[in-house]
């Protein structure tokens, strides 16, 4: 049987569960049920010599637990005589023997029961008379390791996923983030890391704040398998929400991973991992989420800690905690000398250029770029995301950039780059082509800037596009139609997103003109500024302040001076107006003779309606 007949198979429960539940309820049931049941059989093996270590430790006055943990063969066990083969054979004792067998399992385990609020869903299947059938079904899926390996159990678990994310789409982006934009997130992850694509034995870590249901630690995992079985990642994760982090762990727990890496609770004021430094991380923070509730301590941690912790380089307006979870990552980063990270986090589009020089948002920007730790930034088409239907980007943080990227930032537009959806699940009605993911990490994977040309047939219509870079020639247009070129890939120096905001001073002046000395102090002799006059200018910092003022100012204001003292640095990323082409008005004439026919052809049609 095929993973996705597998899945099906168990999601075809919900026929039992239709009428008593809602469609959105259908996923709390069914997931937590497969993991009991994959937990169930995986056990079943080791079973008897578990509880013949437990027998004979007790006796002896041990402590049997380790003892359990290691006959079991696995990362943990189940002290209970009881299987659901068991415990469907006593049908009137069913809800009691069934919670009795969860209660037996080793503590990482019941903390998933417990966040599936499993107690809960057995009252209510009780309540509704349907736990007998529920788990009668579910104790007849053979899901033994020998018949469904650890990675086929994880795919199938995440299709299930996938389903409770598609059946309840008002809550899916929560805690889902859509496949292909982690697949293309991974790729530019790994991408010209040769050492774990081809190395032997390799062992890397890889986190994400922000886990969710693991979606995004799944595909990387499966990705690294599937380009080098011989390499390994060791997950690490935290999750805020309760079924997520339910989800996350026992997704963690069928694979084999490590579960006590994943860590429950608010990653920027209670960091789950607070000493670890990862070599690849991974996250999709919720976008334009307030962070009020977790004021009180990141302001404590800015204000004390300052750079040695995670908040050093300044704080973002409390309306959106984005760039905390990106602070929070670069914290996280092993030190290039011990091999450096690599991290890509999804953000909207605020983060680029919220907040003026001397921001919080404005001096985390100048941190990143300043320290030349931005490798490229990705626009996403919009429509991607369950919960929202705005605009988003990539961002690839590293801290081991290779001799052609340094000093500089790639900017891909992958905006267009999408294909429709046959079925809309909430706000998402378009996902990133296959080859759309290609092109990206193909410009990324060579630093290469591209333009797209589109063709266009005699009738203005679309046939087609290609991707032009380097010095490679420009495709012919169609016959009697045209080529139009649009900037795809731009590499762009990391000073090109920096200016000076300077203050620019006029004097004050008298009823009879005079300009008003300043009569104490520094001031004293000097021009006193008119604050009614007072403006403020932005010059690049690719440029020379003295000679834009020359330029700009004094043609209009001779009597102008910069106030030095007043002057801020900011930094600021301005997406789309680097990939903006202007295209001139169409000629008057053009217009008119359109105008015209529209015309003569209304007063045809009139004539006609009233013959």
């Amino acid at each position: 049987m095929s993973q996705s007949e597998l899945s099906t198979l168990i999601w075809s429960v919900a026929d039992i569960l239709r009428g008593d539940y809602r469609q959105s309820e259908y996923g709390r049931v069914i997931l937590a049920f497969t993991v009991l049941r994959r937990l169930d059989c995986v056990l079943a093996r080791t079973k008897s010599t578990v509880l013949k270590e437990k027998e004979e430790k007790t006796r002896l006055g041990l402590n049997p637990d380790p003892f359990m943990r290691k006959a079991s063969e696995a990362s943990f066990y189940n002290r209970s005589t009881l299987d659901l083969r068991r415990i469907v054979g006593d049908q009137d004792n069913i809800d009691t023997n069934l919670m009795t067998y969860v209660d037996a399992f080793s503590p990482e385990v019941r903390e998933i029961f417990e966040r599936f609020n499993f107690t809960e869903a057995v009252d209510r299947l009780v309540k509704n008379k349907l736990l007998y059938m529920v788990t009668e079904k579910f104790a007849g899926f053979d899901l033994r390791p020998q018949k469904v390996t650890n990675a086929q159990m994880g795919l199938v678990f995440e299709e299930l996923i996938r389903k409770f994310a598609e059946a309840s789409n008002d809550t899916a982006g929560e805690h889902f983030t859509p496949r292909e934009v982690i697949s293309l997130m991974v790729n530019l992850l790994f991408a010209g890391d040769d050492d774990i694509l081809s190395g032997n034995a390799i062992v890397r870590t890889i986190y994400d704040p922000t886990a969710g249901t693991g979606g995004m630690l799944s595909v990387a995992d499966e990705y690294l398998f599937e380009h080098n079985p011989n390499a390994a990642l060791t997950m690490f994760g935290q999750e805020l929400n309760d079924m997520s982090y339910a989800i996350c762990k026992a997704d963690m727990l069928i694979k084999g991973q490590d579960v006590r890496n994943i860590k429950a609770g608010n990653t920027l004021s209670d960091d789950g991992h607070p000493d670890a430094k990862f070599d690849y991380m991974l996250s999709n923070p919720p976008f334009g989420v307030e962070w009020k509730k977790v004021q009180k301590e990141v302001q404590r941690e800015h204000k004390l800690e300052g750079f040695n912790g995670r908040f050093g380089p300044g704080l973002p307006r409390v309306s959106d905690g984005s760039l905390l979870f990106l602070m929070h990552l670069l914290s996280k980063m092993r030190p290039a000398k011990d091999g450096g990270s690599r991290f890509g986090i999804v953000l909207n589009g605020s983060p680029l250029f919220t907040g003026g020089a001397g921001s919080g948002e404005s001096e985390i920007r100048r941190h990143v770029l300043e320290s030349d730790l931005v490798e490229a930034i990705i626009g996403l088409p919009t429509d991607l995301f369950y919960n929202t239907g705005i605009a988003t980007y990539v961002w690839i943080i590293s801290n081991k950039k290779p001799a052609h990227r340094k000093g500089k930032v790639q900017l891909i537009d992958a905006s267009a780059l999408w294909q429709k959806m046959r079925k809309s699940l909430g706000s998402k009605r378009r996902e990133i082509s296959p080859e759309g993911i290609d092109i990206v990490t193909r410009l990324f994977g060579d630093c290469a800037e591209a333009q797209m040309a589109t063709l266009y047939d005699a009738d203005g219509k679309e046939t087609g596009r290609e991707v032009v870079t380097g010095g490679n020639p420009v495709p012919k247009a169609p016959e009697d139609g045209k080529v139009k070129l649009q900037p795809l890939s731009l590499l762009l120096p990391n000073k090109a997103f920096g200016f000076r905001q300077i203050t620019v001073e006029r004097p004050l002046r008298d009823e009879a003109g005079e300009i008003v000395l300043g009569q104490r102090g520094k001031a004293k002799g000097q021009p006193q500024a008119d604050t009614s006059l007072r403006d403020t200018e932005i010059v690049p910092l690719t440029e020379d302040v003295g000679a834009y003022f020359e330029r700009e100012v004094i043609p209009h204001a001779p009597d102008a001076w910069i106030d030095e003292d007043k002057t801020k640095t900011g930094y600021e990323i301005p997406f789309n107006r680097h990939f903006y082409v202007f295209e001139p008005p169409r000629e008057l004439e053009e217009i008119d003779a359109e105008l015209s026919e529209v015309t003569r052809t209304i007063q045809r049609m009139l004539v006609e309606l009233a013959g």
